[in-house]
């Protein structure tokens, strides 16, 4: 009886998922990515889809919607089948930021997604130009309030991430300081080169090369604790006890209401795609920091990042516009 227990098992675990009566998958995958190509999420998945079709016998496809700075795809996503055909790449920009910053927001970021896989964080950087004096964030603090709206930061935009991290800093230190909006980080980044600004926050992605040939000198990461990739690079929190703003982080997700073990067998392959040795090495060579963790984490980790977001828009008086 023990020996046929443990061919039933054996054999449960060898049949195929099911979904309405056919195995799962049993044709192509799309993935919505909200941006256009060459964007860090885009990049990420078109790096990993060759990958990850392979390991589940179908096509995954990459379909980039753009429009409404990311929240048109996202709605396309929560608003597709629930049937494991149609994911949607996400990131805390428009699952975390945009909800609470304009109004009639097309989707509920708790609600109307099922997380899968919190695939990777993105660790942000500030850097200064090279002429600046600051030799660590004590010194950028200690000016900042000794010339009150003289130190200028570049942010690509008002409630970006990056800009939230800056505002963060603001409350929890007492400084002011000038923003200098841009049409994107990069653009910001560029500004920064050029001797236009003082400082910007920006993903460690974009900055790695800049401050690899010192045209830009990092002083510290806005994580919680170092990044795996920098350990030279210290924490802002080693200056600012408790301060932790959301690192940048990427991952995918299927409407609310996909059958849980389709949501499962997603989650299972997805991790073992991104620890894949090449896999896994060139996404630490942009900079991204692999996670496999479970559905239940991304979904902890949206929670706990929309509060933690929350929160500080409301530190800064903001109302949804």
């Amino acid at each position: 009886m023990l020996l046929l227990h443990t061919l039933l098992l054996i054999l449960a675990a060898t049949v195929p998922l099911t979904a309405h009566g056919q195995s799962y998958p049993s044709r192509p995958i799309r993935i919505i990515i909200p941006f256009p190509p060459g964007n860090t999420l885009d990049t990420m998945t078109r790096l990993i889809i060759p990958k990850l079709s392979e390991r589940l016998g179908q096509n995954v496809i990459v379909d980039n919607r753009t429009g409404a700075s990311g929240m048109l795809g996202l709605q396309l996503g929560a608003d597709a089948p629930r049937d494991g055909y149609t994911l949607v790449g996400g990131q805390g920009g428009t699952l975390i930021v945009a909800p609470q910053t304009y109004k009639n927001v097309p989707y509920d970021s708790i609600r109307d997604f099922a997380p899968i896989a919190l695939s990777t964080t993105n660790y942000m950087g500030l850097v200064i130009h090279p002429r600046v004096p600051f030799k660590s964030m004590q010194d950028l603090i200690a000016y900042a309030k000794a010339n009150p709206g003289k130190l200028s930061f570049g942010t690509g935009g008002q409630f970006t991430v990056p800009h939230l991290a800056i505002e963060l800093l603001r409350i929890k230190t007492g400084f002011t300081y000038l923003q200098v909006p841009y049409r994107g980080t990069t653009e910001a980044v560029t500004a920064l080169m050029g001797g236009q600004i003082d400082a910007v926050v920006s993903s460690m992605a974009n900055l790695a090369t800049y401050v690899q040939s010192n045209k830009l000198r990092v002083l510290a990461v806005t994580s919680l604790t170092r990044a795996p990739q920098f350990p030279n690079v210290p924490a802002i929190s080693e200056t600012v006890p408790g301060y932790e703003s959301s690192a940048g982080w990427f991952g995918y997700l299927a409407p609310a209401g996909t059958p849980p073990d389709i949501v499962r067998l997603l989650n299972r392959e997805i991790n073992r795609t991104m620890v894949l040795p090449d896999v896994k090495e060139k996404l630490n060579s942009i900079g991204l920091t692999v996670v496999t963790e479970s559905p239940e984490y991304f979904a902890q980790q949206i929670k706990s990042d929309y509060e933690k977001v929350g929160k500080l828009i409301r530190d800064m008086g903001f109302h949804a516009q």
